[in-house]
């Protein structure tokens, strides 16, 4: 039999820049530090691995990866989600306070939206949202390379405790280019609850205009901050080059788990935990003693880090497993080389012989925008 000619424009052909979603973890599956972290009242990235929390003044939270099994966004492909509750209240939060998510880019890889350029491209950001507050929250995207030049957009949360999908667009920028590098061009924020600073000027409608904070979450009805009946959740977060609506969105760019650990890898890594028999330290030194009574250990990133990380929860122990903690001896010290792998010392103290060993275990390594 023979087959029928079909016409392309049964087709629709979605082009893409980028091999791999923009958005690194944006399905939520990885949380390397916590699944949930509690009493959280300042910044940092405390559970779902590439989601910044800004804090500051306003309250206290549980910031967690929340489950799905049921519901839209479950629907939709994704069966994890970044969620914050509040725990202890602000409803009166002083005039800099502010709650918000962030996501942080490095400048390589924007180059695709040729902002700066003539021909710059409209940025489109697509995400799943659920709150018990209904009402208007708002997105702010600000360019870190050019004095925090930013553009603003709304969504609206129209049922509560029901995940709907959001999307929203921003103009293309011919005013200023992201730096071709490794460090922090733009970031995304969005805005959750502020005091008074935020909330002066009309948000500007998606245009990328000079920096001014009171512009950032005007007339944001969201304030995740006023009870501890609030929550907020997200997930299935894209951001693609070009203008979309629900009906041209290209389809989110789902990862593999291994995929999408690994690329979490460049900007957090952590170690196993010491066991007292001494036999699963991550790095064992049994280089012989270099006549300052010194051990020496040599660790290889799983992946190359964005850049040389900060190194916390350094731990060191000499083999006896228990009579001599090494980082009470002087001259223990910790050398970071370049973004490939780290190296270390120990001093264990005269009288070491060439048979002992020193080992470094239990650190954390971030190289966070």
């Amino acid at each position: 039999m023979a087959l029928s000619k079909i016409s392309n424009d049964m087709f629709t052909t979605i082009s893409r820049p980028n091999s791999k979603p923009l958005i690194i973890n944006g399905d939520m599956a990885v949380a390397q530090r916590s699944t949930s972290a509690t009493g959280q009242t300042g910044n940092g990235v405390n559970s779902v691995d590439r989601m910044y929390w800004s804090i500051s003044g306003i309250g206290t939270y549980t910031c967690a990866q929340e489950s799905l099994t049921s519901g839209p966004a479950f629907n939709a492909g994704f069966a994890n989600a970044m969620r914050i509750d509040c725990t202890t209240a602000d409803a009166s939060p002083a005039s800099a306070d502010y709650l918000y998510m962030q996501y942080n880019f490095e400048g390589q890889d924007l180059q695709l939206f040729k902002k700066g350029t003539a021909n710059a491209e409209k940025f489109t950001l697509a995400f799943w949202v659920k709150s018990n507050k209904t009402g208007q929250g708002n997105v702010e995207f600000k360019d870190k390379d050019n004095s925090n030049r930013h553009a603003i957009c709304s969504y609206t949360i129209s049922s509560a405790d029901t995940w709907e999908h959001k999307i929203v667009n921003i103009d293309a920028d011919t005013t200023g280019s992201f730096d071709d590098d490794n460090a922090k061009s733009m970031n995304i924020n969005w805005w959750l609850g502020s005091g008074d600073d935020y909330t002066g000027v009309t948000e500007g409608d998606a245009a990328w205009l000079a920096n001014d904070a009171d512009r950032a979450n005007n007339d944001g009805g969201l304030a995740i901050n006023a009870h501890t009946d609030n929550d907020w959740a997200i997930t299935g977060i894209q951001l693609e080059v070009g203008e979309f609506n629900s009906s041209t969105l290209p389809p989110f760019q789902h990862e593999s788990y291994g995929e999408n650990f690994n690329r979490c890898l460049r900007y957090y890594q952590d170690d196993a935990l010491y066991s007292n028999s001494g036999d699963t330290a991550i790095m064992e030194g049994l280089l012989p003693n270099d006549g300052n009574n010194f051990r020496h250990v040599w660790k290889q990133f799983i992946v190359p880090m964005r850049a040389a990380p900060t190194i916390a929860n350094v731990n060191w122990r000499d083999d006896t497993g228990s009579s001599t903690d090494a980082s009470t001896q002087q001259g223990s010290q910790l050398v970071t080389y370049l973004t490939a792998d780290v190296y270390g010392r120990g001093n264990v103290g005269s009288g070491d012989s060439d048979t002992n060993s020193i080992y470094f275990h239990g650190a954390t390594y971030s190289a966070e925008l």
